[in-house]
């Protein structure tokens, strides 16, 4: 056999030797030797380039190619060589025979970019893309005989930008204009459906609990049930059976990227190009802001023709991290979208609730004022100058009243879009000015000047009189109640394109950061110096919104310290609209009437001013007559009121306008009683009894707080700043006479707030003053507290004897009546049957008892009581605030619930252990449930939510026990 000269394939590498070593004489191209030139030179250039190049000769198109295209045949290579391509490629020679034809039969080069290509290189169906020149190549007659391919793989470029596709896709589709979480998921699953050849089939699971819950999922043809069927809807993560972890779904739950394989058994989807089987499958944690706890699961199938290598892995990657945004955002949106339609609702309620109930309002005001107006207008039984005064304060008061409700009818019914302009052609420079005059008075009462400019305007505007009223009557309200010296200015101007309504004043201004916020509703700027801290805080909110119905707009420019200017602007298109038909409204001018008589009560006394009404003998002399009482709020009716009431009884009573002139009086001249509003300018009620309380010399000055803030919230803050009591609006006046007296003698029993020193017999309290309970002695050093046993939760509990430890006196006697640990006559405690633990150490630190009067005014001596025994402990704020709260709440049920009572009494114990402190409420009298109009809905709920409350009831009575830690503020 003669061997093959190799010079041949000297240059061509490795796979020219191979091609050296070849016996070529076997093969249908024979010896080297019997070559044709032409063949020669083709080997030469393929073997010496660096480009994969395939060179196909003769009838049986026998393979020879170089070192660049043996890396493209993978384990093909080097069997290839010499052989039919028909047989190498066999698996794509349906794609690639068309190409090699043709270039054979015509003699024309082709280029094929990224053609897709079947290839069994690497052990498997492999998806392949190259880009391919197929030209012919002839011998040496010059007839075609092979094709030269000339090729470069291109698989990466390609599914790298398919795989690119998709996950900008999946941004798009999940980009939030979704509306809820199921949707997003849906479209998101939609968006990978459409890139079957990556993602075979895919499935998107959220957590629901110790559940994953299957959202969405697509894979295989259109209306193809397999998926949906083959996949679990739910999978309970704590369920061990196989069937529930078949889809490794519980292990990515837990934050582990799992490949699940033997997929063809459970799910026989045809994938890929060619419709092979799909075989592995991905279970891919979605990743949340909680990194330990998964948003849920992507189970994605992985495509059959591509290897799952780590290029393949970081799409994965990418794809649950789009995903998982996607579904996070959807989730904040959805739930943020919840909250704006509570929040909605929340408001219709709010609205809805004020539009019944000022309609309610107005049957009871219609009935107030008539007979008012009647009174005062009676020529035939004239009231005397006494009575007179008290209707007409009525009526003052109930007019006002009849404004709110028509100022919150009409913002409930813009905020509903219920709101119509009634408009009217009128003249508004004369309407307006006719408003302002209406204000001059009081205006100039106020020391301040009212410049009126409302020159006639050219035409007529059409525009609701009844809106332009309020409109008018707020700004000009406005001005007055935040202007102290200067003028106010009303202004009516019009050029071509609007009528302008400019109200200006010389106030104190608002700050560039309050006047975006200036027209919200409700909306207040603290810490502002005003004439009265009263009002609703819509008066600019419904400016705003008013003129907006009509059609125009406000806008506001303001300087701290210089003044504030208003105006109102409607276009020419809005003010010549189409008139309303019909009767016009009557009472023109009203608002802006009960607007100034409003405003004159903020004037009443000039600022700085102190009222001392002579004192008329009270019903009987006692050892009060002649106290010093002061009287501070700033609505000029209320302080009218209270001190004609107090003057009645003897008292001396001074009154003023607001907390800082309070204060100075104060210093000037100690009152013996401080009565105070809460709401108040320039310093409200609350600060005045902080103020007075760090002085040491007004810290023992009794100090009774007047509120129209209801609650018990409102109450602890006040007790909680160091306040004697705490009174609601309205209020009983032989409450506030009973409560009044009743503080005054305390604090001259001790006026160093200690009720421990000697009583005389005239310092004793009936219960229809004051509650009989003082705060306990001194700094309460007391043994003790005896124990008591504690029994089981679910059987009444029976009375335990008590002994005092060392023989000696728990508690000292309190001013307010019988010693508080005096014991009834069969043995019982005079805390009652009080559950506790009988080693448990509570009262080791502390031990004290008090005993009320069965009376509603009662909680609030018990709260000074508790307040001053656990002040000595320096106990945290937080947790002081809590026990009164809860304290107060079964003090007051305790009063309301006890029927027949043995005792007309309540008894209170406090017990201080080294970190716990217990409060028990004891009644004598058998329950009874509470009346639905006694009944605020949320006593227990208070109790409960300040400390670990128990309730044990008898047939001689119910204890109810509060316990928390002292070192747990929350």
């Amino acid at each position: 056999m003669t061997r093959p000269r190799t010079d041949l394939f000297d240059d061509g590498g490795d796979t020219g030797r191979l091609m050296a070593e070849l016996n070529w004489a076997d093969t249908p191209l024979g010896a080297v030797s019997s070559w044709p030139q032409s063949l020669r030179a083709a080997v030469r250039v393929v073997l010496s380039s660096r480009y994969p190049m395939l060179l196909l000769w003769g009838d049986r198109l026998s393979q020879l190619y170089n070192d660049a295209y043996s890396a493209l045949i993978g384990d093909k290579h080097p069997a290839a060589l010499g052989d039919d391509v028909r047989v190498t490629l066999a698996e794509g020679w349906d794609v690639l025979a068309p190409l090699i034809q043709q270039a054979m039969a015509t003699g024309v080069a082709s280029w094929v970019p990224a053609l897709q290509l079947l290839l069994e290189r690497a052990g498997y169906r492999e998806e392949a893309y190259f880009s391919v020149s197929h030209a012919p190549a002839r011998d040496d007659d010059g007839r075609t005989v092979g094709v030269l391919t000339v090729c470069s793989e291109v698989t990466e470029q390609v599914v790298g930008e398919r795989r690119l596709r998709l996950l900008r896709d999946l941004s798009l589709r999940g980009d939030g204009r979704t509306v809820d979480v199921e949707a997003t998921c849906a479209r998101l699953i939609d968006a990978i459906g459409d890139h079957p050849l990556d993602v075979p089939f895919a499935a998107i699971y959220l957590r629901d609990g110790a559940l994953l819950r299957r959202t969405a999922c697509a894979g295989g043809d259109a209306g193809h049930p397999t998926v949906a069927g083959a996949l679990p809807d739910v999978v309970d993560l704590a369920d061990p059976s196989p069937a529930a972890r078949a889809w490794a779904l519980p292990d990515a739950a837990q934050g582990r990227p799992t490949d699940v394989t033997g997929v063809a058994d459970r799910l026989p989807l045809p994938a890929g190009p060619w419709g092979d089987a799909t075989r592995t499958a991905l279970a891919l944690p979605l990743p949340s802001a909680a990194e330990d706890q998964p948003l849920g699961v992507l189970l994605a199938g992985v495509s059959p023709n591509r290897k799952l290598d780590e290029a393949y892995r970081s799409f994965y990657q990418l794809l649950t991290q789009q995903v998982s945004i996607a579904v996070r955002n959807a989730k904040e949106y959805e739930q943020e979208r919840r909250r704006a339609e509570t929040l909605a609702e929340l408001d219709r309620v709010k609205t809805t609730f004020f539009t019944n109930v000022s309609h309610e309002f107005r049957t009871p005001l219609t009935l107030m004022l008539g007979p008012l107006a009647d009174a005062l207008a009676d020529t035939a039984a004239p009231l005397a100058p006494g009575q007179r005064e008290r209707v007409e304060t009525a009526w003052r008061n109930a007019t006002r009243l009849l404004t709110l409700v028509n100022s919150l009818l009409t913002f409930s019914s813009l905020e509903a879009g219920r709101a119509r302009s009634d408009a009217r052609e009128v003249d508004l420079a004369a309407l307006t000015a006719e408003l302002a005059s209406v204000f001059r008075a009081a205006v100039e009462r106020a020391g301040l000047a009212l410049e009126v400019d409302c020159p006639p305007l050219p035409r007529p505007v059409t525009v609701d009189p009844v809106n332009w009223e309020r409109i008018v009557t707020n700004l000009l309200s406005n001005a007055l109640k935040y202007t102290f010296i200067g003028r106010i200015r009303i202004a009516v101007d019009a050029d071509h394109d609007e009528v302008r309504l400019t109200v200006a004043d010389t106030g104190i201004g608002i700050a560039d950061a309050d006047l975006p916020k200036l027209f919200e509703r409700f909306h207040r700027v603290q810490g502002t110096r005003s004439r009265s801290h009263e009002g609703t805080g819509i008066g600019l909110a419904l400016v705003h919104e008013l003129t907006r119905l009509e059609g125009g707009e406000v806008r506001v420019t303001s300087q701290v310290g210089a003044g504030t200017a208003f105006t109102v602007a409607l276009p020419w298109s809005a003010a010549r609209r189409a008139v309303t038909t019909g009767p016009a409204l009557n009472g023109r001018g009203d608002m802006a009437r009960a607007a100034v008589s409003e405003a004159v009560g903020w004037l009443t006394d000039p600022a700085g001013s102190i009222a001392e009404p002579v004192a008329a003998p009270g019903p009987a002399a006692d050892e009060l007559t002649g106290a010093r009482i002061l009287v501070a709020d700033d609505n000029s009716d209320m302080r009218a009121y209270l001190s004609r009431l107090l003057a009645g009884q003897g008292w001396r009573v001074r009154s003023v306008t607001d907390g800082r002139q309070a204060l100075d009086a104060i210093h000037r001249d100690p009152p013996d009683l401080v009565l105070t509003d809460v709401m108040m300018p320039v310093l409200d009620g609350f600060d005045l009894v902080r103020r007075l309380r760090a002085d040491p010399a007004t810290r023992a000055l009794p100090v009774l707080v007047l509120s129209a803030r209801a609650g018990e919230e409102a109450s602890v803050v006040g007790l909680s700043l160091g306040a004697d009591d705490y009174l609601v609006k309205p209020f009983a006046a032989a409450e506030l006479i009973a409560r009044v007296r009743a503080a005054i003698r305390r604090a001259r029993t001790d006026p160093s707030g200690d009720d421990a020193t000697a009583r005389t017999a005239d310092d004793s309290l009936s219960a229809a003053d004051a509650p009989r309970s003082t705060r306990p002695a001194g700094a309460i050093a007391v043994a003790p507290a005896p124990p008591v046993a504690e029994p089981a939760e679910s059987a009444p509990v029976e009375s335990a004897a008590a002994v005092p430890a060392n023989d000696e006196p728990t508690n000292a006697e309190p001013a307010g009546g019988e010693p508080a640990n005096a014991e009834p006559a069969h043995g019982e405690p005079a805390g009652g049957s009080v559950v506790g633990t009988a080693d448990d150490g509570l009262g080791d630190i502390l031990a004290a008892e008090w005993t009320y009067p069965s009376v509603p005014t009662s909680a609030a001596a018990m709260r000074q009581d508790v307040r001053l025994a656990l002040d000595e402990l320096d106990v945290h704020t937080d947790v002081l605030q809590d026990l009164l709260l809860a304290a107060s709440e079964a003090m007051n049920n305790a009063v309301e619930h006890a029927q027949r009572p043995s005792r007309p009494e309540v008894r209170v114990r406090l017990q201080v252990g080294a970190d716990r402190v217990r409060i028990s409420v004891r009644d004598f009298g058998t329950w009874r449930d509470r009346r639905p109009a006694m009944d605020r809905g949320r006593g227990a709920l208070l109790m409960n939510a300040y400390g670990d409350v128990r309730l044990v009831s008898t047939g001689e009575g119910t204890t109810v026990t509060i316990e928390r830690r002292l070192t747990d503020p929350a």
